[in-house]
């Protein structure tokens, strides 16, 4: 059982915290609109708690579940209180109509937040390439995360075991660029090929 703090209290924030909920973590809902956050850790019930924005995480891993916009600001305004955390990155950080990325090229939204975060707190990147509403209690599905601290990736890991999950270590924190392009391109695909976001990408070994 692992102590998880999850900022943001949308569609990503509900559907995975019911996934943590229902993997006998101790989660706590961090909100702007604390009746929202009340709201949301009533509904996913398991003793989930809420805090009003701005209050120090209790988790061990801190989850991001807040536009990309917001992400750096968020993390530069928790300053210290960071320190130490397990800091996960679910951002996309695509334009307005979803057709290309907003860093530049070889940069990623996870690389800013590890900037901005504390230096004894380490980012890493996972559930960008998960559409929220797949994350149904018992489905099972594949995750992929990125991150140069292998102590905070064995975590994480393990975190994503909890759920019911399959954690794939897609590498080093510079691997997010293209996980964060991998993103974008499951939007394009929603769009177009497969033309529906009813879909989860997965890796299947041939033997």
């Amino acid at each position: 059982m692992s102590g998880i703090s999850i900022v943001g209290v949308g569609g990503m924030a509900r559907a995975l915290g019911a996934r943590v909920v229902a993997g006998g973590n101790d989660v706590e809902i961090i909100g702007r609109d604390i009746s929202k956050a009340k709201e949301m850790a009533a509904a996913l019930g398991g003793g989930a708690t809420a805090v009003t924005f701005g209050t120090a995480p209790a988790g061990d891993i801190v989850i991001l579940a807040v536009p990309n916009a917001s992400a750096v600001p968020v993390v530069t305004q928790y300053g210290d209180a960071l320190a130490g955390k397990v800091i996960i990155d679910l951002t996309n950080p695509v334009n307005a109509d979803a057709t290309g990325l907003v860093t530049a090229d070889g940069a990623s939204a996870a690389q800013a937040i590890a900037d901005a975060a504390p230096a004894s707190a380490h980012v890493v990147k996972a559930f960008n390439t998960v559409f929220g509403h797949t994350l149904v209690p018992g489905r099972s599905l594949d995750v992929l995360f990125a991150g140069d601290d292998a102590q905070a990736k064995a975590t994480v890991s393990a975190f994503i075991e909890s759920l019911g999950l399959r954690p794939l270590d897609a590498g080093g924190l510079e691997m997010a660029h293209w996980l964060e392009g991998l993103g974008l391109l499951m939007i394009s695909l929603a769009r177009n090929g497969v033309g529906t976001f009813d879909f989860t990408l997965g890796i299947s070994t041939l033997r």
